[in-house]
C-alpha cells in the first residue's frame, strides 16, 4: 500500500497544487521525485509529529490540503490533541496517512505498535476513517476524500487482500446474502472473512469506510440479529456504530480482533495473528459458535 499511496500522491501532485505532504521521517527515499519536483510543497520535518501537525493545520487555513505521513502511534497518539483540536475543532480539512497500525513493525515492540488507533479517532468529533484493504483501494479512497474539507486518517496496512473491490467512501460492499448471521469485515481481513464463511449461509459486509459508518447497509443485512465483528487493531471499536444501525432491536455481537492487550512476545505480524487468534480458523469457529447459539 505504501507503494500505491506514493503514485497517488505524485499524480494528485501534478493535478491540484494545493496539496502539500508533510513527512516525519519516513517515506524521503519514497517521495525523491516529489522533492525534486515540487520543493516549495514537499517537507520532511523531522521527529516532530505534535508539530507538524500545526504546521499542517496552519497550510489548511490558508486553503491548501495537507497530507501528514508517519507511523501510527506517533501520528494518532503522539499528536492526538493536535488532531482534535488544530483540526476538528476549527473544522479544517487535511490528510492523515499512517503505516504501522496494530504490529505492523512487530519487531519494534510496544512504542511502535498501535492497535488503538481506530477506537481513540472514533471518540474524536468530525475525524473521518479509512481503512483500506488493498492498494487500489486506497487510491481510490484517497481520491474521493482528500479534498472534501474534512481531517481524514488513512490506515494503512502491510497485510492486503488478495484483489480489489469496487468500493465507495462511505459506502459498505456487500459481498455475499445469508440468513444465519452478518460478518462485518474491516479492510485487510476481507480475505480470510472469505476463507472462513465458504459455504456457510451468512451474509458478509465489507467496510473500508469506518466514518461515516454505512448504517444503512448494517441495518438492511442483519436480519438474523448475530453479528460478527471482524476488526484488525482493538475489537470493538465498532460496537457503538453497528448498535446505533440496528436501534433497538435486540442483537448478538462477537468479535474476532486484537484483544486489549499489550502484545509482548517475538516474531512478527503473522506470529502475532497466530497468537491471538486473528486467523480463518478462529473466525469460523467464532461464527459457528455464534449461529449455533
Amino acid at each position: 500500500m505504501r507503494q500505491q499511496f506514493v503514485k497517488t500522491i505524485e499524480s494528485v501532485f501534478e493535478q491540484d497544487s494545493r496539496l502539500v505532504i508533510l513527512l516525519g521521517d519516513i517515506g524521503v527515499f519514497g517521495f525523491r521525485h516529489v522533492f525534486e519536483k515540487y520543493p516549495q510543497r514537499s517537507y520532511n520535518i523531522g521527529i516532530l509529529e505534535q508539530a507538524t501537525l500545526g504546521l499542517a493545520a496552519g497550510l489548511s487555513s490558508e486553503g491548501f490540503i495537507p497530507v501528514v505521513h508517519t507511523i501510527a502511534p506517533f501520528i494518532v497518539e503522539r499528536s492526538l490533541e493536535q488532531i482534535k483540536i488544530d483540526f476538528c475543532y476549527q473544522g479544517l480539512g487535511g490528510n492523515f496517512v499512517s503505516v504501522g497500525g496494530s504490529y505492523d513493525y512487530a519487531a519494534l515492540g510496544c512504542t511502535h505498535h498501535c492497535p488503538g488507533d481506530i477506537g481513540i479517532l472514533k471518540n474524536v468529533p468530525g475525524m473521518q476513517i479509512v481503512v483500506p484493504g488493498h492498494p487500489k483501494e486506497f487510491d481510490r479512497l484517497f481520491l474521493q476524500a482528500y479534498a472534501n474539507g474534512r481531517a481524514t486518517y488513512f490506515r494503512l496496512s502491510e497485510k492486503g487482500n488478495s484483489s480489489p473491490n469496487s468500493i465507495e467512501f462511505g459506502k459498505a460492499l456487500i459481498l455475499k446474502k445469508g440468513a444465519k448471521a452478518t460478518v462485518i469485515a474491516v479492510g485487510p481481513l476481507l480475505d480470510d472473512v472469505i476463507s472462513a464463511c465458504v459455504d456457510m449461509d451468512v451474509t458478509i459486509l465489507y467496510y473500508t469506510s469506518l466514518e461515516p459508518f454505512d448504517t444503512q447497509a448494517l441495518m438492511q443485512n442483519c436480519a438474523s440479529s448475530k453479528i460478527l465483528l471482524c476488526e484488525p487493531y482493538y475489537s470493538g471499536a465498532l460496537d457503538y456504530d453497528v448498535i446505533k444501525s440496528v436501534g433497538l432491536n435486540s442483537v448478538k455481537i462477537e468479535h474476532v480482533g486484537v484483544p486489549h492487550l499489550f502484545l509482548t512476545k517475538y516474531g512478527n505480524a503473522q506470529d502475532h495473528n497466530y497468537n491471538i487468534g486473528l486467523t480463518p480458523k478462529n473466525i469460523r469457529l467464532k461464527l459457528e459458535s455464534l449461529i449455533n447459539e
